[in-house]
């Protein structure tokens, strides 16, 4: 593989910051900076990054809340699917929500993240897969060639999958959207915004069979 992932975990809720750098020019895709700002730009520093963009793969504060922190240390855009606008519009009242925390005023969204979207940094090259069901506008990212694939909050580790219970949130389109996942090839390695990578063939079986009468047919 000709990039490399750094995973950072951050914040209260010990969300997953994912670094993606890319091993020959050291460009660096940042996924989900969800907290601790300075902690991710000395350790973007320390692995001789070169920050060029960063992903959310949905709009929860968990997930954005240090974007602010390193697109102005390193002068860098942000880019998510703009049916979570609203979410990241309300980060700072979640935050203090739930977690009691200040979180600071929100980040711009640059450019928005629509299905089939292609994000290409020298060998580093994802396609985006809209995936809504926890929110609106959840994404994972895919590199079917080195089997790769970003969750976000869709699904994690001996069979969790993302909440469903917010009012903007659909169990159906998130059954939905973990069937199309689910068509990957089993050997995919899956790095989800929570928890350890697992490989996507042990947890779909898991899934299937633990909310096999959660789901509507």
């Amino acid at each position: 593989m000709l990039f490399e992932i750094h995973p950072l975990i951050v914040g209260q809720m010990r969300s997953n910051c994912y670094l993606v750098k890319d091993k020959k020019s050291s460009e660096t895709l940042i996924i989900d900076p969800g907290d601790d700002g300075e902690y991710i730009v000395e350790q973007l520093t320390k692995l001789k990054c070169i920050p060029k963009l960063i992903i959310a793969t949905h709009g929860h504060f968990d997930h954005v809340m240090a974007v602010l922190t390193i697109s102005l240390t390193f002068r860098i855009p942000f880019r998510l699917n703009c049916k979570d606008q609203f979410l990241v519009k309300n980060m700072r009242e979640n935050a203090r929500h739930f977690l009691g925390i200040d979180a600071g005023p929100p980040p711009q969204i640059d450019d928005d993240l629509p299905d089939k979207a292609e994000l290409n940094f020298g060998a580093i090259n994802f396609t985006v897969i809209e995936t809504p069901g926890h929110t609106p506008g959840s994404i994972c990212l895919s590199d079917k060639r080195n089997n790769i694939l970003f969750v976000g909050d869709l699904m994690f580790a001996e069979g969790g999958v993302g909440r469903t219970d917010f009012s903007y949130s659909d169990k159906n389109d998130l059954y939905a959207s973990l069937l199309k996942i689910f068509k990957l090839d089993e050997e995919t390695d899956v790095y989800p915004g929570h928890g350890s990578p697992f490989k996507l063939g042990r947890e779909k079986k898991l899934i299937l069979e633990v909310y096999k009468h959660y789901f509507k047919k």
